[in-house]
């Protein structure tokens, strides 16, 4: 969430920063909400700092005076209670006021920051580096080709479970999944990460929090009878873990690990990857996430992006390292970094983590803060996949593929998963 006061005295930049994002934002209407919250905010003070006068002059009254039923004290007795009756009544015009500033804030994103580029979507986007030698060769198979011949997963009995774009891991596939999730768990806790697990569901105070709300309703599952959603990513529940707090900051920064099931509607993607594992209505993630001094978010994001890079490092899937440009950053992120994975088949990288610094933008909306230089001042909050599971599983099984049909695990992930091949039964 933006903050009021900078809407409220330098409404032209803030309009200016939005537009980088490759629309056009008026918040001349907030403004102008603000300043008539600022005119009660000082009309409010006004009355109270008369009515404090005025109940000394009461008080004086009564120790000088005998009887208490004077004129000259029921008329400062009937003037403080007008004070009163005034003051209540411009609180409520505050709350009514309060209410509908948030409610405009809320739709507005975060302003991009000075350092990410500026462009009008993901053509825009910048190559910072690549690692490792992408493996080039023709007829090489899809992922799904690999899983359906080596029985890793079954999408179309999922249909019956549930619907399309879900999947029903099998065999190997649940296995190299589940050793997926503790090799990145296991990496990421060692790293000096504290492992949380979440509930999978959570409310609608919590997804506004983290920026879901109310401008993305539509792409998350929603139980009718309760003011619970299925979590479209960890990042949700891991924000809403320390709202309306003031942490001490000599626990900063904390670092988060969270492996999680993710459940997102893709709405406005269908006819996309409707094979395989990259776009599917559930599937599982490990998330980053820090809750940072605001001094220290810029090498937070770094240092976030590197161990997500590690992951990749580890299981020897090449990779490259892009910076979003201004027109295609996520609602809550000033600057975003995403990590690419090579996939054979498609001849492409494909995007398997973004590492976001979304500054105070959460905190602000959650009432994170932390005594800072004696200040209660909103933390910054940076997020990123270490890594999204299915992609990865897809990225090994096609950079892994070997002649005879066969797949071979990365080095690292031998322990986890027990073989150094996947196999034919």
């Amino acid at each position: 969430m933006l903050d009021q006061k900078l809407i409220r005295e330098n409404p032209i930049s803030v309009e200016e920063n939005l537009s980088l994002r490759g629309k056009v934002f008026n918040i001349s209407y907030i403004q102008e909400l603000t300043l008539q919250k600022k005119d009660i905010d000082i009309e409010i003070s006004s009355l109270q700092s008369e009515s404090k006068k005025l109940s000394k002059l009461i008080g004086l009254e009564i120790s000088k005076s005998k009887n208490n039923d004077s004129p000259e004290l029921n008329n400062l007795k009937t003037k403080g209670n007008e004070y009163r009756t005034k003051i209540s009544e411009f609180e409520e015009k505050k709350r009514t006021l309060d209410k509908k500033i948030h409610n405009e804030i809320c739709n507005l994103p975060n302003l991009p920051s000075k350092d990410a580029p500026i462009g009008k979507d993901e053509n825009n986007n910048v190559q910072v580096k690549t690692w490792g030698d992408p493996l080039v060769k023709e007829n090489l198979k899809s992922h799904w080709e690999i899983g359906e011949n080596l029985d890793l997963f079954d999408s179309i009995k999922s249909t019956k479970i549930s619907k399309s774009r879900f999947i029903t891991l099998t065999g190997n596939g649940a296995r190299l999944e589940r050793a997926l999730i503790n090799f990145m768990l296991d990496m990421h806790t060692k790293n000096g990460y504290l492992e949380l697990m979440p509930p999978a569901l959570v409310n609608s105070e919590s997804l506004t929090g983290s920026g879901q709300l109310p401008k993305f309703s539509n792409e998350s599952f929603k139980c009718s009878n309760d003011d619970l959603w299925l979590s479209p990513t960890a990042e949700v529940p891991l924000t809403a873990f320390h709202r309306n707090e003031i942490i001490d900051p000599k626990k900063l920064p904390i670092k988060y690990v969270a492996y999680s099931p993710c459940f997102r509607r893709e709405a406005g993607s269908y006819g996309r990857d409707t094979k395989g594992l990259i776009r599917l209505h559930q599937f599982n993630k490990v998330e980053l996430y820090w809750f940072c001094d605001p001094s220290k978010s810029t090498e937070a994001h770094k240092k976030i992006t590197s161990d997500a890079e590690s992951i990749l490092k580890k299981l020897n899937l090449p990779y490259r390292l892009v910076d979003i440009c201004t027109g295609d950053l996520g609602f809550s992120s000033s600057r975003t970094f995403d990590l690419e994975v090579w996939l054979p088949n498609s001849k492409c990288y494909r995007e398997i983590s973004s590492c976001s610094n979304c500054l105070d933008f959460q905190a602000r909306r959650s009432s994170i803060r932390s005594k800072i230089d004696n200040k209660n001042t909103y933390i910054h909050t940076l997020n990123g996949s270490g890594l999204a599971i299915g992609r990865t599983m897809a990225a090994i099984l096609e950079n892994g593929q070997q002649t005879d049909g066969s797949v071979k695990i990365p080095d690292a992930l031998v322990p986890y998963f027990g073989s150094n091949f996947l196999k034919t039964a």
